[in-house]
């Protein structure tokens, strides 16, 4: 690091530093990944009892090795009242050591092996200022930009995708060589050379036979904007944090859609007759989208579309044969896009008088109310909280059972000694 403005003499200019960092780490196997044991069970009879594990071991495993370069910018002016931190890196992991799908015909469900390398490069960004910085009255803010551009370099053995988990709804997320970890697969509309979804003579949308990639769970970008105001001792504070990008599949909508739960599937059509009511009987709905004939070639994941036309073609919409459940959609129908705004938290804060506790051994006292995941101020998916998920790991960008959101209410003290 060079801290370039002990040879600076700019009044407005309070401190400014270039550093530039490279590292090399390692990560081990995880415990008992590399020898074979048994899981000891419940003794039955007096008799111990013992089960081969769900995941098969690997002797030949190697250490991942993680090689990162980063180089930054820090810089403050005005005597400190306006300032960024800039970071740029590049990582790249090699020899992951993850525990793949095998058949259980082998006796087991997954094995551990080095998986591949995968690249990650980004841009970090911090900025900070006093917009009002008096005797008795402060206002701060503080915001942080981040974007990470993830990439599969390689795969296990040569291969091209790696499924990480297949999900009920028959979707899989994926690790796909060329392309972000975290790819969603499954089947997509069939879309004419404009881009308009094909419909077929039943008045039902075309899908793929086949599984394409339909989304993937990185995000394009996430940031975050923090408000501190202070007057004499009382301060008050709000966070919102932002997330543009990423996708999500809702298992929940795949089968809601089809069971007539959610309000899409129930009003009327532009004849005024009920949605749900038979075709017959005025009912159904017309999608939109063209009529055409399909081709599909499997082999080569392909297809042609001939003799496109205007769609007027009814097609019914009621319980589970609706154009929009799992009966006849396609994956890709389900697919959400990840982005929000949400008020993260607010914390209102007084600090006692230093007069009332001259006398005593505390220094200080601050009490303390605080809220968290107030308000979900913006998002695009419907009916559920974006970042709800069954997991925080491998298997994100996939959602089933959620359960509404909540709000966090604290209280604190603080006391310095």
């Amino acid at each position: 690091s060079y801290v370039f403005t002990n040879q600076l003499n700019v009044d407005a200019v309070s401190f400014g530093k270039l550093r530039i960092g490279y590292a090399k780490t390692g990560n081990a196997a995880p415990p008992l990944s590399t020898i074979k044991t048994y899981n000891l069970g419940t003794p039955f009879s007096g008799n111990l009892t013992a089960t081969n594990p769900y995941t098969y071991t690997n002797q030949n495993l190697k250490n991942e090795i993680s090689n990162e370069s980063e180089v930054g910018l820090e810089m403050r002016f005005l005597k400190n009242r306006l300032g960024f931190d800039f970071s740029y890196y590049n990582k790249t992991s090699e020899d992951l050591i993850m525990a793949i799908p095998v058949s259980t015909a082998t006796g087991f469900g997954r094995k551990y092996v080095n998986a591949g390398s995968v690249e990650n490069k980004g841009l970090e960004l911090y900025l900070f200022g006093k917009v009002i910085d008096n005797k008795d009255f402060k206002w701060e803010i503080d915001i942080n930009w981040g974007q990470n551009k993830n990439k599969v370099l390689s795969l296990n053995e040569g291969i091209d995708n790696l499924q990480l988990a297949s999900m009920q709804g028959g979707v899989s997320i994926n690790a796909t060589v060329g392309q972000p970890y975290g790819a969603i697969k499954g089947t997509d509309l069939v879309y004419d050379k404009d881009g308009n979804p094909v419909v077929g003579s039943n008045g039902y949308y075309y899908k793929t036979p086949y599984k394409t990639v339909i989304g993937n769970f990185q995000p394009d970008w996430k940031g975050g904007i923090n408000n501190k105001f202070s007057y004499k001792n009382l301060s008050l504070s709000f966070l919102i944090d932002m997330q543009k990008g990423g996708q999500i599949f809702s298992l929940d909508t795949w089968y809601g859609y089809g069971t007539g739960l959610y309000d899409i599937t129930a009003g009327k059509n532009d004849l005024g007759n009920p949605l749900r009511d038979p075709v017959a009987d005025g009912g159904g709905v017309i999608l939109d989208g063209v009529q055409g004939t399909v081709d599909f070639d499997n082999a080569n994941q392909t297809y042609t579309v001939t003799n496109t036309s205007e769609n007027d073609v009814r097609a019914y919409a009621g319980w589970y044969a609706n154009p929009w459940g799992w009966k006849r959609a396609a994956n890709k129908q389900h697919i959400y896009d990840a982005s929000f705004v949400k008020l993260r938290e607010v914390a209102l804060s007084y600090k006692l008088s230093k007069k009332l506790i001259e006398k005593s051994f505390i220094k200080g006292v601050t009490f303390s109310l605080i809220g968290r995941n107030l308000w979900i101020i913006s998002k695009n998916i419907p009916y559920s909280d974006p970042e709800a998920g069954i997991s925080s790991g491998n298997i994100q960008g996939y959602q089933g059972g959620v359960y509404p959101s909540t709000r966090d209410f604290g209280f604190s003290v603080k006391l310095e000694l």
